[in-house]
């Protein structure tokens, strides 16, 4: 592959993308190595969608430096894009076109000849478990199978980094459990892939490493179980309170310098330290104790939840 070096496949320094007065990203640097699956987390808004653009070579930068396999971005788009494979939120299929013929299209409009682009979609069709619907109208596929094409599509001309802007977002546990299957194939056959989402289970499932972004920059990077350890202890604190005693136990947490979510009747509680919060002197309450998860991480670095807007 053309640029290809031997460091990361990815690497960003210290890239920033303003939009007026508006910072969306802002200094975050990452690098990404063959055959990693790393993830941008984060509400809407924490800038996953502009980072990923830039990257895709779709949205200049306005400060830093970006590689892509040794390509320079902001020198270089046109080639970057070229050797990625990009799957936006938006799935943009046409629905005047089957499913095989999307994909045909799309290879030719990338610079296939016309056998090829038909050989490529039949084993992309094959690939992705869809050559029975090769035939099938957009319009009559499930949101699942949309969006299963939609990646497929992105492999037309065969790629070795692919970038996905939210891959199950609007999917049904179904349609989300086919395409993490989908994309842990793709990782096991070497492909680089750098993902957004917002679903700290689809995170934890699928990423190598991930950075947690907020208001444009990167609040921690890491493996999920490391960050998760190193940022929120093994676990958090449950307080299950009546409103009769709720303010009374939120100023004691206060007081005691946790950090913490109300959610109903359960009060979440984080240590700051990254270790068990020890709630021993809160009286009249029932405590218990679960495992800690990168929800917890963000609330306890960024005081909100990661579904936030």
């Amino acid at each position: 592959m053309k640029g290809q070096s031997d460091g990361p496949v990815i690497r960003a320094t210290g890239i920033s993308k303003q939009f007026g007065e508006t910072v969306a990203v802002d200094g975050v640097s990452f690098e990404v190595s063959r055959g990693e699956t790393y993830g941008l987390l984060g509400p809407n808004g924490a800038g996953k969608t502009t980072t990923m653009r830039m990257v895709s070579g779709l949205s200049p930068l306005t400060a830093g430096e970006l590689t892509v396999a040794g390509i320079d971005v902001s020198r270089q788009a046109r080639e970057v894009r070229n050797i990625l494979g990009v799957v936006t939120q938006e799935d943009g299929l046409d629905t005047d076109l089957d499913a095989k013929s999307n994909l045909t299209t799309y290879g030719f409009i990338a610079g296939l000849s016309r056998k090829e682009a038909e050989k490529r979609a039949d084993a992309v069709l094959m690939f992705f478990d869809l050559t029975d619907k090769a035939d099938g109208e957009i319009d009559y596929l499930s949101g699942g199978m949309k969006r299963r094409l939609a990646i497929a599509r992105a492999f037309m001309t065969n790629p070795q980094v692919i970038v996905l802007d939210e891959p199950t977002t609007g999917l049904d546990p179904q349609g989300r459990n086919r395409v993490w299957q989908e994309l842990d194939t793709m990782k096991q056959a070497g492909v680089t892939i750098l993902m957004s989402t917002h679903y700290m289970d689809e995170a934890t499932a699928l990423c190598d490493r991930l950075a947690i972004m907020h208001h444009g920059k990167i609040l921690a990077e890491g493996a999920p179980d490391e960050v998760v350890n190193r940022h929120a202890g093994p676990e958090v604190a449950q307080v299950r309170v009546s409103n009769g005693v709720r303010q009374d136990v939120v100023g004691w947490i206060e007081g005691a310098g946790f950090d913490y979510r109300e959610a109903g009747a359960i009060i979440t509680v984080t240590s700051r330290n990254g270790e068990r919060p020890d709630l021993s002197g809160l009286e009249g309450v029932r405590v218990s104790y679960r495992s800690s998860n990168l929800e917890d991480v963000f609330l306890a670095m960024a005081g909100r939840k990661l579904t936030d807007e």
